[in-house]
Order: structure tokens, then C-alpha cells, then sequence
């Protein structure tokens, strides 16, 4: 069941991130992956600043952070 919730989370976080930045979005499974590695990214962000995500709102805060900085980073490059 967690793999299944990371999956969701992941998917809106990364959809969430899409509309944020400005209509970035890269479709269902582009959002999925966006929003998967965004968690990832979010996790290490807020291991190395001290803060620490709980429950299902906790974890989509910082799925769509690392989400943001993942298409912020995207966007660097593609210029």
C-alpha cells in the first residue's frame, strides 16, 4: 500500500509543480516521474535543512517542493 501512496503523491506533486511553474507540465506519466524524483529531491532538501515531513500533507509539501526545484533546474538547463 505505501508504494501505491508514493505513487499518487507523486503524481500530483508533479502535477501540482507542473501548474506552479508556469504550465511545465510533461503529461501523466512525465508528472509521475516529475513528482517521484521531486520526492526524492524534497526528502535530501529538507534532511539537509532539518525539517522533517509527517502524514500524506506533510509528504506532498515536500514531493512538490523537490518537484519545483526539479523543473526549476530543468528549465536552467533547457536555456
Amino acid at each position: 500500500m505505501g508504494l501505491i501512496w508514493f505513487l499518487i503523491i507523486g503524481a500530483v506533486a508533479g502535477w501540482l509543480a507542473g501548474k506552479i511553474m508556469k504550465g511545465k507540465g510533461f503529461g501523466l506519466l512525465g508528472n509521475l516521474l516529475v513528482g517521484i524524483v521531486g520526492a526524492v529531491i524534497g526528502g535530501f532538501l529538507f534532511d539537509v535543512i532539518g525539517l522533517v515531513a509527517y502524514g500524506l500533507i506533510g509528504s506532498l509539501i515536500m514531493a512538490l517542493v523537490g518537484a519545483i526545484v526539479l523543473l526549476w533546474v530543468v528549465s536552467l538547463i533547457k536555456k
